[in-house]
């Protein structure tokens, strides 16, 4: 039976928050992806898509969730279902922070809509018309 221990679990750190891999194919040799993000008050995700479906669900705080031009605010004990291949940006709420845990299908690919690259894209993020797999998804 493949255990991770909260302790082995792998994190990634970007200028947003933390990813914690809580299953993957090299964490656990799971066919999904399982992380947490914690991301502090007033950060912001980068614009992005994913040719997999993201299930988020809000576990503490507050966000504002963009998901193909539409907005919405969003707490503890809410769900999204971001369907593949649709623009989004996840922000913090400016009081604080949240707490999710996030499913989508292992080695799903990030890019940017539009092959545009934000100015303030950290190094993890796709550039122009890259396609990458983030640590937390493999």
């Amino acid at each position: 039976m493949p255990l991770i221990r909260s302790a082995d679990s792998r994190r990634s750190t970007t200028p947003n928050g933390v990813m914690t891999t809580l299953a993957s194919p090299t964490q656990g040799g799971a066919t999904q992806a399982v992380w947490r993000v914690d991301m502090p008050a007033g950060n912001s995700g980068p614009h992005h898509a994913s040719d997999g479906e993201q299930v988020w669900i809000f576990l503490t705080g507050g966000a504002t969730v963009e998901l193909d031009g539409e907005t919405v605010a969003v707490g503890a004990g809410d769900t999204v279902v971001m369907p593949a291949d649709v623009s989004r940006r996840v922000h913090s709420g400016a009081e604080s922070g949240f707490c999710a845990i996030v499913a989508a299908p292992a080695g799903c690919e990030v890019y940017n809509p539009g092959g545009i690259t934000a100015a303030d894209a950290c190094d993890l993020a796709p550039k122009g018309t890259d396609r990458l797999v983030p640590p937390w998804v493999r």
